[in-house]
């Protein structure tokens, strides 16, 4: 038979995730998307309590302050650029703004307590990679989660090598008692880097997280999400009307070949099980 694409082989992951499991997801928009679909089907997850992260320190910095739940405080508040008239701060999404500084406190350090609670009960995290690229505010000094739409004067780029982000993971994985690990980089390209810019940023973090998860190879797995859709799915039929993110049909293919990866096969049945309630749960009937 003829064939028409280069397959990935994924084999089985020494990392399993069960519906038995506890899963914090953390990460870039995959992670979003892996999560949101472990959400719907009814895992015990939790899925960037932070909001949507993309590189390796603001990873790294978030699962500590998850460890140790030091609350955040005044000191950690940014009023948001653009004219937005909004709070936030550099370790969160644009998503938790608000109007009042006080108001941001409030609501971060409760999601905080909530996830940090939730993620001292994990016995598994995926981590999902965007970019090695990264920003550092000046005056502050710390590598920043989110600009927050304030000049770009305020900020200098930088691109992290794999050293450094292996030894992040490393620390993250190997201090880490009783959970285990499933690493991946996230499929969606960063072209704001240019073309060069988001492939030597994805090879420096492949070479990360192939370095980390060969020296745990218990406790770490890596998942080929990035290799799946450049060489599998390498048409442009499969990325949205970006044509920088996949489309819905590359994330549900994906999403396939993940638990292909990582689910036991005596949940198999219960996982189209609630497939099917999802989909009925989501029909519309017309009278």
């Amino acid at each position: 038979m003829l064939r028409l694409q280069t397959p990935v082989d994924c084999g089985r992951s020494p990392v399993g995730i069960s519906f038995r499991n506890r899963v914090t997801v953390i990460g870039s928009c995959f992670a979003d998307n892996v999560g949101g679909k472990m959400t719907d089907l009814g895992f015990d997850v939790c899925v960037n309590p932070f909001g949507t992260l993309y590189n390796p320190r603001s990873i790294s910095e978030s699962l500590k302050r998850l460890e140790n739940a030091g609350p955040f405080s005044m000191n950690d508040c940014v009023m948001m650029g653009s004219g937005a008239g909004l709070w936030c701060s550099f370790s969160h999404h644009t998503s938790f703004a608000r109007k009042d500084a006080g108001e941001f406190l409030q609501n971060a350090n409760s999601k905080l307590a909530e996830a940090s609670a939730f993620f001292h009960a994990s016995d598994r995290v995926i981590i999902t990679l965007g970019t090695s690229w990264c920003y550092r505010h000046i005056e502050r000094g710390v590598t920043v989660s989110n600009c927050l739409k304030r000049d770009a004067k305020e900020f200098v780029r930088e691109r992290m090598e794999p050293e450094e982000t292996a030894a992040l993971l490393r620390e993250i994985v190997g201090e880490s008692e009783g959970k285990k690990f499933i690493l991946t980089v996230s499929p969606i390209r960063h072209f704001k880097d240019g073309a060069h810019g988001n492939q030597t940023s994805k090879a420096a973090l492949l070479l990360a997280a192939d370095r980390v998860c060969t020296e745990f190879p218990d406790k770490c797995a890596y998942f080929p999400a990035f290799e799946i859709m450049m060489d599998e799915l390498r048409d442009y039929r499969f990325y949205a009307e970006d044509m920088i993110h996949p489309s819905a049909q590359a994330v549900e293919y994906i999403w396939e070949r993940f638990c292909d990866f990582a689910l036991p096969q005596d949940e198999r049945g219960l996982l189209e099980t609630r497939e099917r309630e999802l989909k009925r749960s989501r029909h519309r009937m017309m009278h």
